[in-house]
């Protein structure tokens, strides 16, 4: 009997073992946006996902270790899902480029880990171990994934040629800015634009800035 005991309550707290980090940076991402990096504390995090300090500590052994996770966790399959359409897509680069900033919107943009931006360009300065961390795994994923897009499209002669390196980030910064604005001065509604009316104007202004030039039928 206490075999067969055993068998039954040893799955079940493998289980909540191997959730338990998930619920902690679930719950450190609450902390990290709402407080910034600096103000957050471990044992707020701990508190916010109901743990003791100690537990936390089994799985993270600094604020930085969670922040790492954090961004693991909710941004880089974001990453992964966009470098997978880019690689076998197979319409037009204009579709490609509304489905790759509309994918990173709706995943990142649009949740609660779309406050994480806000918190590495605001505090870069204060921890350039964070910053230098989200440059690497993040941005310098991001921008190349947006760089295939538009040289994908300028091979194709859908895009004009332009400089590359610079239209790069004049793609991406206005969805940083929704991201940064979202997670800032929309909580008293300063903008008042809706995510469909602000990325319809994006995609318009943007996308005639890349055509190549259209001959009149």
């Amino acid at each position: 009997m206490p075999n067969s005991l055993a068998a039954k309550v040893a799955p079940s707290r493998r289980r909540r073992k191997e959730a338990r980090p998930a619920e902690l940076t679930a719950a450190a991402l609450d902390v990290f946006v709402e407080k910034g990096y600096a103000a957050t504390r471990l044992e707020d995090v701990a508190a916010q996902a109901g743990v003791s300090k100690g537990t936390l500590y089994l799985y993270f052994d600094s604020k930085e270790a969670l922040f790492k996770a954090v961004v693991r966790e909710g941004i880089l399959p974001a990453l992964t899902e966009g470098e997978t359409l880019v690689a076998g897509f197979k319409g037009s680069s204009e579709d490609l480029l509304r489905e790759v900033i509309g994918g990173m919107w709706r995943l990142i943009g649009s949740q609660r880990i779309g406050g994480i931006p806000k918190l590495v360009f605001a505090e870069a300065r204060n921890f350039p171990e964070i910053a230098s961390f989200y440059h690497q795994e993040v941005i310098m994923r991001g921008t190349a994934m947006i760089r295939s897009v538009i040289e994908r499209g300028i091979k194709r002669k859908e895009f004009r040629k332009v400089n590359v390196d610079a239209t790069v980030y004049l793609v991406i910064g206005p969805v940083l800015m929704r991201m940064i604005w979202r997670h800032s001065l929309d909580c008293c509604l300063a903008a008042n634009v809706d995510d469909k009316a602000y990325f319809d104007e994006y995609f318009a202004i943007m996308l005639r800035g890349l055509w190549a030039e259209r001959k009149a039928s």
